[in-house]
């Protein structure tokens, strides 16, 4: 991870976070705690703190709650714009390992 970045937005997970949405435009905590390997509550922590203040909004589906960027913050459409060209910037590996993940389930019986 570009330690720039991690000095910008405050922390690591702070990092990953914004990243995450940026690249699957919506996401839940537990799963960006697993995708990361990061403790659930310092997920959960950076999630209300960017929600608090106004960078992401969430909302319930079910028992989980999806949080997504809030696009009706002007200052967001910049951030996103910023993180669009840093995702590109990442390595070939991590952008497999991370920001590759599918989104559906396989089709029954196709092969693998």
């Amino acid at each position: 991870m570009n330690p720039v970045l991690e000095a910008i937005f405050g922390n690591r997970t702070a990092t990953l976070v914004l990243l995450f949405l940026e690249a699957y435009s919506e996401g839940h905590a537990l799963r960006i705690a697993n995708t990361f390997e990061l403790g659930l509550s310092m997920t959960q922590r950076q999630l209300k703190r960017l929600e608090g203040n106004g960078v992401i909004e969430s909302r319930v589906i079910g028992k989980t709650r999806l949080f997504t960027f809030n696009e009706r913050n002007p200052t967001v459409k910049n951030l996103r714009e910023f993180l669009k060209r840093e995702l590109k910037q990442l390595p070939k590996d991590e952008i497999r390992k991370y920001f590759r993940q599918r989104q559906r389930p396989r089709r029954s019986g196709k092969t693998l």
